[in-house]
């Protein structure tokens, strides 16, 4: 188990030494590269937008009641809101979710392409491509990850609003007020550092799990199933190791 995963990080690291080759056209890569930020874009918003408005409005609503009856001032659970959607869920989860819908179809993509023998033919005209399969991908998800998770960070604090407000646990001014307590942009700064490293895990390990495969339908279905465990497992614990360094 150990010599396996030494064998396939060295395999890693080998590969994205070939992902970043020069592109042999800058065309085809930009065209390959604007469908990519589509799909991954527009394609995922309404999964996001969802888990991002039910995840704010439950947040609001937990605070609340763990906050009931103390004598914490109401307009502190707009604050508590809003750093935890920019520090933790709007990052985590969202591109949790974003591992289990793009990561799964990167990897089934590719390992198609493989099974049928479009790769080895493309490298047979000689084509790079391990750079026109993925580098794509991976700047369409550098680029359009932030812009999701900067989305859902904005839904959240939304949701979080229609849940607690027109329900009556606490007036719109202290909501607001919470809102803008306190507020420290260097959160900010952390939700994005997050979200283009989540975006980096979530594409490069997808995308080599799927260019690896071996075999057929079953080897593909736990290719893309590798890919969300690990690219899951691997977000995790990047959450962890970015918090500890950016907050020390």
């Amino acid at each position: 188990m150990n010599l396996r995963l030494f064998h396939h990080f060295g395999s890693f690291i080998l590969w994205l030494g070939q992902i970043f080759r020069k592109p042999e056209s800058h065309v085809m890569y930009y065209r390959e590269t604007i469908r990519q930020m589509y799909d991954i874009g527009i394609g995922s918003f309404p999964i996001v937008f969802l888990i991002s408005i039910f995840i704010g409005a439950v947040t609001a609503v937990q605070f609340y009641y763990q906050m009931e009856g103390t004598l914490i001032p109401p307009y502190y659970i707009g604050y508590i809101v809003r750093d935890m959607e920019l520090i933790e869920l709007a990052p985590t989860i969202t591109c949790l979710v974003l591992a289990g819908k793009v990561g799964s179809n990167m990897a089934a993509e590719l390992g198609g392409m493989r099974q049928k023998e479009h790769i080895d033919a493309m490298e047979i005209m000689g084509v790079n491509t391990s750079a026109y399969l993925v580098l794509p991908k991976l700047i369409a998800a550098l680029l359009m990850v932030p812009v999701l998770v900067c989305a859902a960070a904005l839904i959240g604090i939304l949701g979080s609003y229609l849940s607690s407000v027109p329900a009556g646990l606490f007036t719109s001014a202290d909501f607001i007020k919470g809102i803008r307590s306190f507020f420290i942009p260097y959160n900010v700064f952390m939700m994005f550092v997050k979200a283009i490293v989540f975006a980096f895990i979530l594409t490069c390990v997808s995308c080599y799990q799927g260019y690896f495969v071996k075999g057929g339908s079953i080897e593909l279905g736990e290719a893309s199933t590798r890919a969300v465990v690990y690219s899951n497992i691997l977000i995790l614990l990047a959450d962890y190791v970015i918090a500890l360094v950016l907050t020390a």
